[in-house]
């Protein structure tokens, strides 16, 4: 835990001191302070709990810029800041919009793009740092979630609220040896807050335990095999989560979702071609399963089964009996 107190620093090194500690263990930032130095001061902490890292203190620093000049710096991993208010209120600008921060509300800013919080009264509370790829949401659903109160009288949110306050609290569990275990968790209800607040979807947040995510997205995908225009990012941003996550967790279990996809398509048309009646069409039924070139499709179908889908057909489609009438007395002599 690195502690910071601007006490025992000279006045006029006290804006670089400051800086170059929050710069050095959360992002580079620039800070605008009080025009006279003896107003210059900051009190608080950087701790890091496995992938969370928490900032909590005052300054009379009034206005924190991350420009657009330091967003460029490709070193540093993409992270968001949970901004829980103390006292007073704060402001948050990010992507054209403006958020007012007060006691119970929370606020989120993308430290990949540019920001800007503004206090007249010095920025104060506690920020909760996480990098996007702990937090294994799409680039839009944390555009959407910038810069606009969470809360807004939601259980979640004012749960999570709570909770991330107390959390700053229990300094003493910094040092504990397994005070990095508290990490994963918070993440996890900072992301529910995120994605209720967002309205959830037509259905429940995606798990983040790989099993679970895994077994939602692989659901998703069959669900859809219909629509010739299913892709990584349809499927990613209908589980709120990235493209990168996505292929991620499908690798780790040894799924390639190109070639799973392709391979459910091959085995709706092989029962399509078996049980379909003689007058569909081939690639009617490729097309209804999400096959949109017929020479490829072939190809594939081949390649998977050792024949042409009309080899396939002829040899597997089921007996159709005659919707002819049967012929009269007379019509048999």
């Amino acid at each position: 835990m690195l502690v910071i107190n601007t006490d025992d620093v000279d006045g006029d090194e006290r804006p670089d001191f400051v800086r170059e500690a929050l710069s050095g263990t959360l992002v580079p930032l620039e800070l605008h302070w009080p025009d006279e130095l003896r107003h210059v001061r900051a009190h608080g902490y950087v701790a890091t709990l496995g992938e969370l890292t928490i900032c909590s203190g005052r300054t009379t620093a009034l206005r924190v810029d991350r420009t657009p000049r330091l967003t460029r710096d490709d070193t540093v991993e993409p992270s968001i800041f949970v901004h829980v208010q103390h006292s007073g209120s704060s402001l948050v600008v990010q992507h054209g919009r403006e958020a007012l921060s007060r006691p119970g509300d929370l606020v989120i800013y993308d430290a990949a793009a540019p920001y800007t919080l503004v206090n007249d009264r010095g920025v104060t509370g506690d920020f909760f740092q996480i990098p996007h790829s702990a937090l294994a949401l799409s680039e839009d659903v944390i555009r959407g979630a910038c810069a606009v109160n969470l809360a807004d009288g939601h259980p979640i949110a004012s749960l999570t609220n709570s909770y991330l306050r107390s959390l700053a609290a229990e300094t003493s569990l910094m040092t504990q040896r397994d005070a990095d275990l508290a990490g994963r968790p918070t993440i996890e209800l900072v992301r529910a807050a995120i994605i209720t607040h967002l309205g959830g979807g037509d259905g429940a947040p995606a798990p983040t335990s790989a099993a679970g995510l895994v077994q939602c997205v692989l659901e998703y995908a069959r669900r859809h095999l219909d629509d010739p225009e299913l892709s990584a990012r349809q499927i990613a941003a209908a589980n709120y989560i990235s493209v990168r996550h996505l292929y991620k967790v499908l690798a780790e279990r040894g799924i390639g979702l190109a070639d799973w996809i392709r391979t459910r398509r091959l085995e709706a048309c092989r029962h399509g071609l078996a049980e379909a009646h003689p007058t569909t069409t081939i690639a009617a039924i490729a097309r209804g399963h999400g096959f949109v070139d017929m020479s490829s499709f072939s190809r594939a179908f081949r390649s998977e089964y050792g024949m042409t889908p009309r080899e396939w057909r002829e040899q597997h489609s089921r007996p159709t009996t005659s919707s002819r009438p049967p012929r009269s007395t007379k019509e048999q002599s």
